[in-house]
């Protein structure tokens, strides 16, 4: 019989995370063969959400729980569930029921066919705000544009993994994560299976639009270094430009006298000219502090409570079980 971990994050979910157990255990157990366990990742939640974990934990001998001392981000809830786990085959998920429990079961055939990962695609944002569907539509286009790792439009953080390549993920350590490119960085061979978007029922969901958009430029940083190309092609065709501009002004000079420049020109290049070192600066601003933050080699995360270090020998602790 083989094993497998469910990783769920959670920040704030007291509403939803009892039905997502009751709702995902509804499913689960038709599937023969396999053995679950979930590991549910308190993420510093402010509401009851780690109340509701040790209470489902009392109640069901394979949920496992950790719980951070502060709110460290989704990613390193990820990163501590896959660091935790130990099963043959690794699922993420989200406890909101948006990734629909009953595509585990295909999940898990894709694996056995012979994949390394059986990944869900969305094929339609319904129930998403316009404005916000095309961004994240123009953001896949532009990052496969301008990186080597290619995310398929669509692409959630709902999958199941193979051991390896769990261990391969876990092998980039950096603080400052973003798992939708690090899954298809590692590489390994992935199924996608599409489905149509679930609309939160529940509770409200904890991503603002400026919050995604700094996750978008943590995927564009953290897997590419165009935006610090660009800067060196635009200040190249600038000083193109200038050089062109002081050959016109040098023969108009010889040619018909002394002309005073206008003023307004000038405001303008000036303030033309200022925007654009910014700019700059603020493109090597965010690579310079993602050097800033690696370089310190803080943890992660930290872990405030967890009983997956209790009953090791249970069977659903997967470190003596045996077929």
């Amino acid at each position: 019989m083989k094993t497998v971990d469910i990783i769920v994050p959670c920040y704030n979910e007291e509403a939803v995370l009892r039905i997502f157990v009751e709702t995902t255990n509804g499913f689960i157990d038709k599937i023969e063969g396999y053995k679950f366990r979930y590991i549910l990742v308190d993420d510093g939640s402010r509401d009851k959400t780690f109340s509701v974990m040790r209470s489902l934990a009392e109640e069901y001998r394979n949920v496992k729980y950790i719980s951070f001392s502060r709110n460290f981000g989704k990613e390193a809830a990820m990163y501590a569930g896959l660091k935790n786990s130990s099963a043959d085959y690794v699922i993420v998920m989200d406890a909101d029921l948006q990734h629909p429990p009953e595509m585990i079961a295909d999940m898990i055939k894709g694996v056995e066919e012979g994949y390394d990962c059986c990944a869900a695609r969305r094929t339609s944002r319904k129930g998403e705000s316009k404005i916000r569907s095309l961004f994240s539509r123009n953001f896949y286009k532009f990052s496969n544009k301008i990186t080597d790792v290619k995310m398929p439009y669509g692409a959630v953080d709902f999958r199941i993994m193979s051991r390896q390549m769990v261990n391969a993920v876990l092998s980039l350590c950096e603080v400052q994560r973003f798992s939708k490119g690090i899954f298809s960085w590692v590489g390994f061979e992935t199924k996608w299976l599409p489905y149509e978007n679930v609309e939160r029922t529940i509770g409200k969901t904890k991503w603002s639009f400026w919050g995604l958009f700094k996750y978008a430029i943590d995927g564009i940083t953290a897997f590419s270094v165009a935006p610090l190309r660009f800067i060196s092609l635009l200040g190249l065709i600038i000083s193109g430009l200038a050089f062109i501009y002081a050959l016109i002004v040098l023969f108009q000079t010889l040619i018909f006298g002394i002309d005073v420049p206008g003023y307004a020109t000038t405001l303008i290049i000036t303030l033309f000219l200022g925007g654009i070192i910014e700019f700059s600066v603020g493109i090597l601003g965010e690579y310079i502090g993602r050097i800033y933050m690696e370089t310190k080699k803080r943890p992660i995360y930290l872990t405030k409570s967890t009983n997956l270090d209790d009953d090791k020998d249970d069977e659903y602790g997967f470190n003596t079980f045996e077929e």
